[in-house]
């Protein structure tokens, strides 16, 4: 009996083993804009830690702001926007297996978010030009491989949030002070479409941000323009909406914006090109992204420091979750649609931190502390 009892106990030691060993991990890249700082984030369903902790930039007396991040297709390289230049920002090119800095370009003023389009392998960042007066910006294309900016094309006043379609066909992106939709030809390189994200009957016959938009960005001399001008409210119109995020839907055509400033989330058909809802939602929506499975939008809402999970079926909000501090920014999710990785700022000098979300059951299950003001959040790789 003793020894039947000393093997069930061996097999139970070893069936605990195999599934311990076969537990999911997920890893993440998370930014720390006010700590000069990426962290890599690994999740093994339970329990979140930080598995390292990389420096970035060159001055180490300055706060350079690594603001913007992706992941190649390829999961070879990551790459990093440095959005505090003076006055142009940088793109970094990591190894993602040594994390170390492989190569430098400048940018524009500023540069935000980014991705690369698998249709022509080239990477699309938007210049969110913080700096400055609000005139219209540019997203910059640049060869990843070669780390060389290839064109500068003009869309709007400060945009922000921006992605690709998923056939990698076309870059969207939204400019935050002119409340415009853009829709860039990632082939012929230019804008194609331009969508006005204001309610109806509010934007000014007279706007002078769009007498603002036809001036040619890669005409401009920079080295020419007055910094010190920066938040004339004569130069343009503020945009009502004040959008901050774009996401394309995986397999409709649909894209989902957030208005930082309306507090709602507007649906787009992009076949036809036009508003299809506005749905009010939480305080100061800001990143929102879409699991891979194309049933749950998930939404920051940056003024509240909460998360909402929206079915995008049926347009409604399924849960709303408090996040860990007080200022909510960016979004990742894993491929398999189970888990969503929130990025938190915090206030103040309190440290910023990544929650983790399961979005079965739509509770917070893990938090793991980062640098100052975290903010630009990617999925790396999932691994047994």
């Amino acid at each position: 009996m003793k020894k039947l009892i000393l093997q069930l106990s061996f097999l139970v030691f070893l069936m605990i083993g195999t599934i311990q060993s076969n537990a999911q991990e997920y890893y993440v890249y998370v930014t720390a804009e006010s700590e000069d700082e990426v962290a890599v984030i690994k999740f093994d369903g339970k329990k979140a830690t930080v598995e390292e902790r990389i420096v970035v930039g060159t001055k180490p007396a300055e706060i350079e702001g690594p603001h913007g991040i992706t992941v190649g297709p390829e999961g070879k390289y990551w790459y990093l926007s440095m959005a505090h230049g003076t006055p142009y920002g940088q793109l970094v090119k990591y190894s993602t297996e040594t994390n170390e800095p492989v190569a430098t370009t400048e940018l524009g003023i500023f540069p935000a978010s980014m991705q690369i389009s698998k249709a022509n392998g080239l990477l699309y960042v938007v210049n969110f030009n913080l700096h400055g007066r609000m005139l219209p910006s540019s997203v910059s294309v640049v060869d990843p491989e070669l780390m060389f900016e290839i064109k500068k094309i003009t869309t709007g006043a400060m945009p922000h949030g921006s992605r690709i379609s998923p056939d990698g066909l076309h870059q969207y992106s939204v400019a935050m002070m002119s409340g415009e939709l853009f829709e860039i030809s990632t082939l012929g390189l230019e804008v194609s479409r331009v969508l006005d994200l204001e309610p109806p009957g509010t934007r000014p016959k007279e706007d002078k941000s769009q007498k603002e938009a036809k001036v040619d960005h890669s005409k401009m001399d920079h080295s020419q323009m007055d910094h010190s001008q920066m938040g004339h409210e004569e130069m343009m119109h503020h945009s009502i909406v004040k959008p901050t995020w774009v996401i394309p839907h995986p397999s409709l055509s649909r894209a989902y914006v957030a208005g930082n400033g309306s507090n709602e989330l507007i649906e787009i058909d992009t076949k036809k090109w036009k508003v299809t809802h506005r749905m009010s939602c939480g305080k100061g929506p800001y990143n929102v992204e879409i699991s891979p499975n194309g049933k749950l939008l998930v939404v920051t809402y940056k003024s509240e420091g909460a998360t909402g999970i929206w079915d995008i079926a049926t347009r409604e909000e399924l849960a709303k979750v408090t996040n860990s501090r007080k200022v909510s920014h960016g979004v990742a999710i894993s491929p398999d649609s189970k888990y969503a990785f929130i990025s938190v700022e915090g206030k103040n000098g309190e440290p910023g931190s990544v929650d983790v979300i399961d979005l079965t059951t739509f509770e917070r299950v893990a938090v793991a502390e980062v640098g100052k003001q975290a903010g630009g959040i990617v999925f790396w790789k999932m691994m047994k």
